[in-house]
C-alpha cells in the first residue's frame, strides 16, 4: 500500500507528523481478519536522531467492529494504543528480534508501515470478545438456548443451565467431581 510507506531517507532532524485514516478494508487487504468495520485514527511521530536512525512513536484512537463470540452480532472494541520503535539502517539484512528496535538494510529508503500499523491494532482484540452480560442478541441467545445441556427453562421462558447440586447441603457440584463422588460413597 503506496499510503503506507515512510521516505526515511528523505526525512529532515527534528520530528515529523504524520496522520493516517485505517477503515475495515484496510484489515482485509492482505489477509481476512475478524474486523467486520472500523475507524481508526493513527498519529505517527517519527523523530530523525542521526543518519541512520529514527525513533517512531504511533498513537492509535478509534474502534472496531468485530463479531461477539456468543451472539455472532458486531460488538464495538474500543482501539487506544501506542506504539514505539527504534529503525535503524545497518547492514544488509531486516533485523526485528530485539524489542523495540528495528534493524532494516542500508540500502532501503521506505519502511512500509503497512503491517506494523495493523498488527498494532489488531492486538488490542481480546481473546475471548463479548457483549457484557445481557447485551448479546436476546433472539440468537434464545436459540443456543435451546441447545444447552443440562437446561430447563427459566420463569421468563428463556432456558438457563440447572446446575447440579449436593443431595445434603444444597450446594452446586462440580460434575467432573460427580464420578469420584460415587466412587466414595460406594466404598
Amino acid at each position: 500500500m503506496a499510503g503506507f510507506k515512510l521516505r526515511l531517507r528523505s526525512l529532515p532532524f527534528d520530528t515529523q507528523a504524520f496522520n493516517y485514516h485505517l477503515d475495515g478494508d484496510f484489515f482485509n487487504q492482505v489477509e481476512k481478519t475478524e474486523v467486520r468495520s472500523s475507524s481508526v485514527d493513527v498519529t505517527l511521530q517519527v523523530t530523525r536522531k542521526t543518519e541512520n536512525t529514527y525513533v517512531l512513536q504511533m498513537d492509535c484512537k478509534g474502534w472496531l467492529n468485530i463479531p461477539c463470540d456468543r451472539c455472532l452480532d458486531d460488538l464495538r472494541l474500543v482501539v487506544d494504543t501506542d506504539y514505539q520503535l527504534t529503525v535503524r539502517h545497518e547492514g544488509d539484512e531486516w533485523d526485528d528480534s530485539r524489542d523495540g528496535v528495528l534493524l532494516v538494510p542500508e540500502a532501503w529508503t521506505e519502511l512500509d508501515l503497512t503491517e506494523m500499523m495493523r498488527d498494532t491494532v489488531l492486538l488490542t482484540i481480546p481473546i475471548v470478545h463479548c457483549h457484557a452480560d445481557g447485551e448479546c442478541d436476546p433472539e440468537m441467545m434464545a436459540r443456543l438456548g435451546e441447545h444447552w445441556a443440562d437446561t430447563e427453562p427459566a420463569a421468563d421462558g428463556a432456558s438457563v443451565e440447572a446446575p447440579l447440586t449436593d443431595d445434603k447441603s444444597g450446594d452446586a457440584i462440580d460434575p467432573r467431581w460427580e464420578a469420584l463422588r460415587k466412587l466414595k460413597d460406594n466404598n
